[in-house]
């Protein structure tokens, strides 16, 4: 069975648009919150990427009845014990921006020959009457000290694609989405609802 349409359960507009770019071709008739007057900030306290977007995604449920997809999502420091993890986006304290991030896992590596990063997405889907179901997804990198590039957001800048000698804020949104960690996670959404 698939849903008349799709609530993307965030706030954030950044990750809302990005949503929508990966799913367009699919014709997938997707709702932001605000177009049923539901509020997705939900409190993420959850010690994993899957506890908190299953979480987002069945408040979402429980509050619209509509089919809900929610995502959580970071940056994971090899050399930091897989730090910021969950806390990517008030890694500075709350409140906080990209660049206060951004300067705190700067500061926290630079003492760190590895650089080695990888963004993590879960994506977690809930649907009337049946359990919630994830996908999840993992971009590797490599952290660089020095901004670069102009696309993207949070810490894409700093996040550089060895293969490719360019950061993720460097990529076309074409060639960000066929390899980032979201793009990975919404695939495996895609081939688990196009199933017979």
């Amino acid at each position: 069975m698939k849903p008349q349409r799709l609530l993307l359960a965030t706030g954030n507009p950044k990750k809302l648009s990005e949503l929508r770019e990966i799913l367009a071709p699919f014709s997938i008739p997707v709702i932001a919150p605000a177009d049923v007057g539901y509020d997705p900030d939900v409190l993420e306290d959850g010690e994993t990427f899957e506890a908190n977007a299953i979480k987002k995604a069945e408040a979402g449920l429980a509050a619209t009845g509509e089919w809900t997809l929610a995502d959580d999502s970071g940056i994971e420091a090899r050399a930091l014990g897989w730090r910021p993890g969950v806390y990517s986006a008030r890694y500075a304290s709350e409140p906080c921006d990209d660049e206060a991030n951004n300067r705190k896992l700067i500061t926290e590596l630079a003492p760190h020959a590895d650089r080695y990063v990888q963004y993590r997405c879960v994506i977690a889907l809930a649907r009337p009457g049946a359990p919630s179901s994830t996908w999840s997804g993992v971009f590797p990198g490599q952290h660089v000290p020095t901004r670069r590039g102009l696309g993207g957001f949070g810490y894409d800048p700093y996040v550089l694609i060895p293969e490719l000698g360019r950061t993720v804020a460097e990529l076309s949104a074409e060639e960000k989405h066929a390899r980032s960690h979201r793009g990975q996670a919404l695939r495996g959404f895609l081939a688990w609802l196009s199933r017979p």
